[in-house]
């Protein structure tokens, strides 16, 4: 009884513990938020490969969680947001621990930052970084024809871009068929970023004919994807709107959820296992992927 009465104070423990995160995550207090849910998720049982490395910068490097003893599992490569000015993957550790538990294998990555770094230098990181992990997928427990590319906010917009635009896969010679699906999470895919700060990322003079993913989808793409938060003020729904729309013109496949409930921040903590009480980001990823992963 003794044992029982700790065991359920400790459940108690967390339980408050993961409603004040998910208050904390509400109200946008992102960093802070982000680091106590970090400290609450074990990578214990999970193969960790730290700081990978995919190319010359401080910034290319990418951390990797996998299920022990994988073999030919699914990977995906996951890309933080930030308005391309901030974010790294040391904060998002909990959305690769969320992948590996469900038997994938999950590379988080950083990439260089905007405003020394503009568009295109992220999205050719994303790039390089597929790259790489599909050199080394087989090492690590996972299959180099079974991508999946996913982001949140400015990494939704990486990860679409990087796979809809022809010119960036074929810089690397990572070829579209290899990449099984993307996952955008609440991407700013169509908007006119000269009117807002986020300018700062991409080059003076360009325009968002030259920049934007819904204006360079490629016919042969693979399956998307497209996750909005209902209460989104950061993003607005119109990205996804237009996004869809794009894909839809070229012939390819899209999966578009509004998920209730959330907003910018509280989509994306709700792929943490303890946070999954959010919303249904988490779920509506796995079952993307499990219906178009290579068996």
């Amino acid at each position: 009884m003794t044992v029982n009465g700790r065991s359920t104070g400790r459940r108690a423990l967390l339980g408050g513990a993961m409603l004040a995160l998910a208050a904390g995550l509400a109200a946008c207090s992102q960093r802070g938020a982000q680091d106590t849910l970090n400290l609450a998720v074990s990578t214990r049982g999970l193969t960790v490969t730290p700081d990978l490395r995919f190319g010359p910068d401080a910034r290319h490097r990418m951390d990797v969680y996998a299920p022990q003893n994988a073999r030919n599992a699914p990977v995906v490569l996951f890309i933080h947001g930030g308005s391309w000015e901030g974010g790294s993957k040391e904060t998002h550790r909990f959305v690769g621990e969320s992948l590996a538990r469900a038997g994938y294998v999950t590379a988080v990555m950083n990439y260089r930052l905007a405003p020394m770094n503009r568009y295109p230098a992220y999205v050719q990181d994303a790039a390089l970084a597929l790259k790489v992990l599909r050199e080394k997928a087989g090492v690590l427990g996972g299959h180099p024809d079974n991508l999946f590319v996913m982001g949140h906010s400015a990494g939704a917009f990486n990860a679409v871009e990087a796979v809809d635009n022809v010119r960036w896969l074929a810089e690397v010679g990572v070829p579209v068929r290899a990449v099984r699906g993307v996952i955008g999470v609440a991407g700013p895919y169509s908007y006119d970023f000269r009117q807002f700060s986020s300018a700062r990322a991409f080059p003076e003079g360009a325009t968002p004919d030259e920049v934007m993913p819904d204006r360079h989808v490629r016919p042969d793409a693979p399956p998307h994807l497209l996750l909005v938060a209902a209460n989104d003020e950061t993003v607005y729904e119109q990205n996804g709107v237009n996004m869809r729309a794009a894909l839809q013109r070229a012939g390819v496949p899209v999966t578009y959820t509004v998920l209730p409930r959330v907003n910018h921040i509280t989509v994306i903590a709700a792929m943490a296992r303890p946070l999954t009480f959010l919303g249904g980001t988490r779920q509506a990823v796995i079952d993307f992927i499990e219906t178009r992963r290579l068996r």
